[in-house]
């Protein structure tokens, strides 16, 4: 990963945390202030203020140096010394309700911003393609269960699938599972059927493979052609005299007739010459190619020879833009909200017990990757992103530790059933074991970012 790269990401993760760090902290301050607390800080990020102000309500706003969370500071008796006449405005001093209101708040405000931001994506258009299936591997899941080429999943336990995005989160949500429901439709058929995809076999690392292929299944892509389209500067192609447009008929007078024959004969002779027979403008002429020798994250050396070949345009009844009205976009982008809160929350619930491993937790690093990768594909991508990473922050927030505002909801909880507030020193101790767990649980994802460089 070059300079360039890392800064793209690095500033990138920055602008994607500071708005949802903003819309969470902002979650709280809004819901106080309507329940009459004070608020004496805002702040976005941690540490020495880098720029603040101090509003005509008093409140000081803070942007700090580091970008890893934010908090809202309310007038509080358990923290400092109230004056008498502010006592009535202390967080601790509101009711029951008021207090979880405001705590409530802030994992609320980042599903509300995740909803925003799905509306806008659907506003604008996003192009997507049918989940149609392309080929099922023999004796596979996918096979078994009675699916076959040429069928379009519709939904998958309930979820609606109108693309391959939706289709793919529906699956991974599976993991663990003993069994998957899917309705789909024959070719030509609009007839919806189901199928019960047994997963009592089935294995699947997120992290080194595709949901699709460990259940056998492959899209629907349009035809991989033998003709040249792209030409790298400086690669092996060219230096052996290779055309845009040719198209080649045999490597070492072996016919081809598919791409992926190509691709491996050259990954299986670095730095050995291969004889291309090729057809430029009607005439058969012969090239000889030296792949150069390109070294894999795993040390795999192959061979490489710096072409691309020309794929056959999508069908235009397998293209969609997923773009509605506003007042539809509201419908969709909520819909599509609920569903990454319970593939979220059920991934969470599969960590506690064991059914997803700890690897596949990811940290800050893989965080930044992902916010560079869709800012560089545009705006409707980014916003996507942003929605995913706010939803997994609100339901992380739920989460019963009680460093988190689950945690003081928790608490809540236990007042409303008990009638009194819990002890300072359950509190302390609670905050201590779930600082532990959450830095833990840090640690690892951390750990799994640096595994995956």
């Amino acid at each position: 990963m070059n300079m360039m790269s890392v800064l793209w990401n690095l500033g990138s993760f920055i602008l994607a945390l500071g708005i949802l760090i903003a819309v969470h902290e902002f979650g709280h301050f809004w819901v106080a202030r309507r329940c009459g607390v004070y608020v004496e800080r805002f702040s976005i990020g941690f540490g020495k203020s880098l720029w603040r102000k101090v509003g005509k309500d008093g409140t000081e706003y803070t942007l700090a140096m580091i970008p890893l969370g934010g908090y809202v500071k309310m007038l509080d008796e358990r923290v400092d010394d109230v004056p008498a006449d502010k006592k009535h405005m202390a967080f601790n001093n509101k009711p029951l309700w008021q207090r979880s209101a405001i705590v409530a708040a802030g994992p609320m405000a980042n599903f509300i911003f995740a909803i925003f931001a799905y509306w806008v994506v659907y506003l604008i258009g996003i192009p997507a393609v049918r989940p149609i299936i392309g080929d099922v591997a023999p004796q596979s899941i996918a096979a078994e269960a009675g699916i076959s080429s040429g069928m379009e999943l519709k939904s998958i336990s309930g979820i609606k699938t109108a693309d391959w995005e939706s289709a793919n989160m529906a699956m991974i949500s599976h993991i663990g599972d003993k069994e998957m429901v899917i309705t789909v439709t024959e070719p030509n058929n609009d007839y919806e059927v189901q199928r019960t995809l047994n997963l009592s076999t089935w294995s699947f690392d997120p992290e080194s493979e595709r949901v699709l292929t460990t259940l056998g299944i492959a899209p629907y892509s349009p035809a991989i052609t033998l003709s040249i389209s792209q030409l790298v500067d400086g690669g092996a192609a060219i230096d052996a005299g290779f055309r845009l447009n040719d198209k080649i008929v045999a490597i070492d007078n072996t016919p081809i007739t598919q791409w992926l024959e190509v691709v491996d004969a050259v990954r299986s002779h670095p730095e050995q010459a291969l004889l291309f027979d090729l057809e430029r403008e009607g005439q058969r002429v012969s090239v000889t190619l030296t792949p150069k020798l390109k070294k894999l994250a795993n040390d795999e050396l192959i061979g490489y020879a710096g072409f691309a070949p020309e794929v056959e345009a999508w069908p235009e009844s397998y293209r969609i833009n997923l773009q509605f009205g506003p007042i539809e976009a509201v419908g969709k982008a909520t819909e599509k909200t609920w569903q990454l809160v319970t593939l979220t929350f059920g991934m969470v619930t599969k960590l506690v017990t064991g059914d997803v491993a700890l690897k596949n937790l990811s940290g800050p690093i893989s965080i930044a990757k992902g916010a560079g990768m869709t800012a560089d594909y545009g705006l409707v991508y980014f916003l996507g992103f942003l929605a995913l990473i706010s939803v997994n922050l609100g339901i992380v927030n739920l989460l019963p530790l009680p460093v988190l505002d689950g945690g003081h909801l928790m608490y809540f909880a236990i007042e409303a059933v008990t009638r009194r507030p819990v002890s300072e020193r359950v509190q302390d101790l609670g905050y201590r074991v779930g600082s532990a767990i959450l830095v833990a649980l840090m640690a690892v994802a951390l750990f799994n970012d640096f595994t995956r460089l």
